[in-house]
């Protein structure tokens, strides 16, 4: 019987493994093969018939990779950096407050994800013109916070409290202050929840389509050229910009591993 569950669970893991990584392997089949083989077959090969690397050139060449991509790397970076900054000194002070008002705030701070964002951003977009935040990367990065924030809150707060007071105590007796505290003492024994949350709040800014769209839509990121070029029917120049969306998750991904496991998202001293 427990051989039967397992082959079960074997079985059960296997087909999810597939669903994850069967759609990664037609983008990078669509990508480095000839379309003659692809989208301009009538039965398209589920196998590489051949290799070539014009898809990705042409991609280059005539759709403007760069600029997406490094304002993709910049909003995602910094939503990243803004989400921990804030995070840190919020998650410590919902920790020492009572459980039931810190769960309360934090229930609270995820109205935000609750709502449509094309609800939200509609209303942002226009105060942000008031403030010439509009069409800017900064102004994209603090709009994408309000989904961003909650959860990185969220995992710093798993973190923190499974540090012992003690350590705290004894750097404010050492003359340290709050912030302090906070960035220098505590922050590094929680690394492992702080990479976490970096980790998420950028792969979540990374390919964010809503608020790009209607905040900064003179000056696109990389998911809202893969949109406009879908649109366009250009199948291969949209496999080779979600080739590049892509990669660099699986890279940061495979680098930060170790980091995002149960006992890390959830809390856990490391020092």
């Amino acid at each position: 019987m427990m051989t039967l569950n397992r082959y079960i669970i074997y079985l059960v893991v296997s087909f999810a493994l597939l669903m994850v990584i069967f759609p990664i392997y037609v983008l990078f089949l669509i990508a480095f093969t000839p379309a003659k083989y692809t989208v301009d077959s009538v039965f398209p090969l589920l196998y590489p018939g051949g290799f070539t690397l014009a898809n990705l050139i042409v991609a280059v060449k005539s759709f403007g990779l760069i600029g997406p991509t490094i304002r993709s790397v910049e909003t995602a970076t910094l939503v990243g950096s803004i989400a921990v900054a804030i995070g840190l000194p919020a998650a410590y002070g919902l920790n020492r407050l009572p459980r039931k008002t810190a769960n309360t705030v934090t229930a609270t701070l995820f109205l935000a994800n609750m709502l449509p964002a094309i609800v939200i951003a509609i209303p942002i977009s226009a105060e942000f013109i008031s403030f010439h935040l509009y069409g800017s990367v900064i102004g994209l990065a603090l709009a994408q916070e309000l989904v961003v924030l909650p959860l990185t809150i969220f995992l710093l707060q798993g973190a923190f409290s499974s540090i012992p007071r003690d350590i705290e105590y004894q750097a404010r007796v050492d003359g340290a202050g709050l912030l302090r505290t906070i960035f220098t003492v505590l922050a590094p024994l929680a690394k492992a929840g702080v990479a976490a949350a970096f980790l998420l709040s950028w792969m979540i800014s990374w390919d964010e389509f809503t608020f790009a769209v209607i905040l900064n839509p003179a000056n696109p990121t990389l998911p809202i050229i893969i949109y406009i070029n879908l649109f366009r029917g250009n199948i291969l120049a949209s496999s080779a910009f979600a080739l590049i969306l892509t990669v660099p998750v699986i890279v940061l991904t495979a680098f930060l591993q170790r980091y995002l496991k149960g006992e890390y998202l959830t809390g856990g001293l490391s020092g």
